[in-house]
């Protein structure tokens, strides 16, 4: 069984992800980070070159190697359980759990992560305080859906967020 982490962007996916890996010894994968190791390019850089249609592909492309995979913990891209693909593959062999945050603590987190605000393009268009809120809301219909289980990481640390998945 693998352990899945989703949520937005800035919820703790990664840092809780590699910790729990860390804890339980089992491997840790990134897709976003994938992506972006076998293309030596930015997400910023693949949507600038080939548009966000580019990057869902190469996204499902990683998700579909990582479903065939075993005792691993996966975080996905924000985005990447709107492919019903995506999670069809994944829920096979999967533990949805959804990392959530309120709309000023995921700003706050990202306006701190430079690298990750160099190396992600917005997903609208929009000023990211604003587009937070609005996306948000839009994901959070099937990011319910999806779940097995939520949990709120607004004002924890990751290792109390990584302790409460091991129990889980």
């Amino acid at each position: 069984m693998n352990i899945v982490l989703m949520g937005y962007r800035g919820c703790g996916k990664t840092t809780v992800g590699r910790i729990v890996a860390a804890k339980l010894q089992r491997p840790f994968f990134d897709t976003d980070a994938m992506i972006q190791e076998r293309l030596g390019k930015t997400i910023r850089e693949i949507v600038a070159d080939g548009g966000w249609e580019a990057f869902r592909a190469l996204e499902r492309s990683a998700v579909g190697e990582l479903a065939g995979r075993e005792g691993c913990i996966i975080a996905l891209g924000g985005g990447a359980v709107l492919d019903e693909q995506n999670v069809k593959e994944l829920k096979r062999n999967g533990f949805f759990l959804w990392l959530t945050a309120d709309a000023a603590t995921i700003a706050g987190r990202l306006r701190n992560d430079r690298v990750s605000n160099a190396q992600r393009p917005s997903l609208s268009g929009m000023d990211s305080g604003a587009e937070i809120g609005i996306l948000l809301r839009e994901r959070e219909p099937v990011y319910r859906l999806v779940a097995d289980r939520v949990i709120d990481t607004t004002g924890r640390l990751a290792d109390e967020v990584a302790a409460e998945i091991m129990t889980a």
